[in-house]
């Protein structure tokens, strides 16, 4: 009852909503040519906490359902842990360098002005794009690759009035809220309704969409209706094993989190109560499942429209966040917490949860669509395409390249190496994780006589695998 109820409730709520945009423009494909539509869904500090990943605590089921469907990148890595430099470089296919999305308020235009966006390239081959919610991290940014750009309106995505007057008067505000509203009282809730407004009018048009669905939650504030928050008992939550920071790890691997600091009653410095962490990870899993519903209304949508057949459907979080492992809070960090992402697409026809080990990059995302698009891909990018995967071949790439100021990661096979560089290139710390053995990362090899050999060919390697412009550009 309450799920009918909730539908009805989006039918009517879609009246709301204006019809932003130009007609879209008829195209002369045949049946036989039609390119398929993209269903482009970018989550916000998603690690890949979730079932399909091993972990059975979260309630998940859209998620599940769409994973169950697709193929599933095990070991995906964001190129940069930090949202407006990952976004960049992912809807560019480049990497960061020195100088080249570098953090959270890059912009693409600023930064890589004469790189083809991924958007723009889909919109120059006849797409519709679409952007509803947080793609870039500047709402604005690459604005001519988009037929239209359109944000949910929110209160700092506080429902409660006292939160909101706690908003208006401190930097930051609460770090959580639970309220009893409807979803779409919260950003995210506003944001699926737009995305199945947009569905029922593309369905009317005789051209291939681009439609993105970009899910503020769950960063912080770990914001979400109560019955969100109900789904989890917090005297079950424990902290991560990984809470600790040993000894050999090098200091400049820890930061004070002080994106998290900023909110009230945060302490300004030192670990967190246990209790205060634990409630931090029941807010965090409350977010995803809240996400995790409006995800599903969405997808819902698109196959009752008889949509789902011709609909590619990727979904990412656009880095890994740290809930407390390392003693860490946040992303800004080259720890695999950080950088391990959900990546999973569907593409119809051809996957149906398969699941894959191969290393794949955020970078790799762009060709990969625009193969399965058959668009020429532009020189500016620098991933590989990963449909030989999709079409169950190998691989010949086993590598990825993470960096985040002066940490520079290669990942590969079970070992993840960082340097911290200089603008010189030249190494002032280093640590060296075998991951067959310490998947936490608790033990830094990179110091010990038996493994200098393996640093020096490391070290090559990275150098190697970085990029030409990394230092120069």
């Amino acid at each position: 009852m309450k799920l009918i109820t909730q539908k009805i409730f989006i039918f009517l709520n879609l009246a709301l909503f204006c019809s932003c945009g130009s007609k879209p423009t008829n195209t002369l494909e045949t049946a036989a040519e039609k390119k398929p539509n993209i269903l482009f869904i970018v989550v916000d500090d998603l690690r890949p906490e979730l079932n399909f990943y091993g972990a059975n605590h979260i309630n998940s089921p859209s998620l599940d359902k769409l994973a169950g469907e697709s193929l599933i990148f095990e070991r995906a890595y964001c190129n940069i842990p930090v949202c407006g430099a990952s976004r960049a470089s992912l809807l560019t296919g480049a990497r960061p360098t020195r100088k080249r999305f570098i953090n959270a308020h890059i912009k693409k235009d600023e930064d890589y002005p004469e790189a083809i966006s991924l958007p723009m390239l889909l919109k120059q081959n006849g797409y519709k794009t679409i952007s509803n919610g947080k793609i870039y991290h500047y709402q604005n940014d690459d604005a001519e690759a988009w037929d239209e750009i359109w944000h949910p309106k929110s209160l700092w995505d506080y429902a409660l009035a006292e939160s909101q007057e706690i908003r208006k008067n401190t930097h930051r505000g609460l770090p959580f809220e639970a309220a009893k509203v409807h979803d779409s009282v919260y950003r995210d809730g506003k944001t699926a309704l737009k995305v199945i407004q947009d569905l029922n009018k593309l369905k009317e048009a005789n051209q291939p969409f681009f439609l993105t669905m970009g899910l503020s939650k769950p960063h912080l504030p770990f914001t979400a209706p109560q019955k969100y928050w109900d789904l989890y008992d917090r005297d079950k939550i424990e902290l991560p094993e990984s809470y600790i920071q040993p000894e050999s790890t090098p200091r400049y691997a820890f930061h004070n989190f002080g994106e998290l600091r900023q909110y009230e009653n945060i302490p300004k410095k030192g670990d967190l109560p246990n209790a205060l962490a634990k409630e931090l990870i029941h807010g965090y899993y409350a977010c995803v499942s809240y996400i995790d519903a409006q995800i599903g209304l969405v997808l819902d949508e698109l196959k009752r429209l008889d949509l789902e057949d011709d609909t590619i459907v990727i979904l990412w979080g656009d880095h890994g966040w740290n809930l407390g492992d390392h003693k860490l809070w946040s992303k800004h960090v080259t720890f695999e917490t950080a950088l391990r992402t959900p990546l999973i697409i569907k593409v119809p026809g051809k996957t149906k949860g398969l699941k894959t080990n191969a290393i794949t990059e955020f970078i790799d995302v762009y060709p990969s669509l625009a193969e399965l698009t058959s668009i020429e891909i532009p020189d500016t990018v620098d991933g590989k395409s990963f449909v030989p995967i999709i079409n169950r071949k190998s691989v010949e790439k086993n590598w990825a390249v993470s960096k985040f100021k002066d940490a520079v990661t290669l990942i590969k096979g079970d070992l993840f190496y960082t340097e911290w560089v200089k603008d010189d290139g030249v190494a002032y710390a280093r640590m060296l994780f075998d991951h067959k053995t310490d998947p936490l990362e608790l033990d830094n090899l990179s110091e010990k006589p038996q493994y200098q050999d393996k640093v020096i060919e490391l070290s090559k390697e990275l150098r190697q695998k970085w990029g030409k412009d990394f230092l120069t550009k």
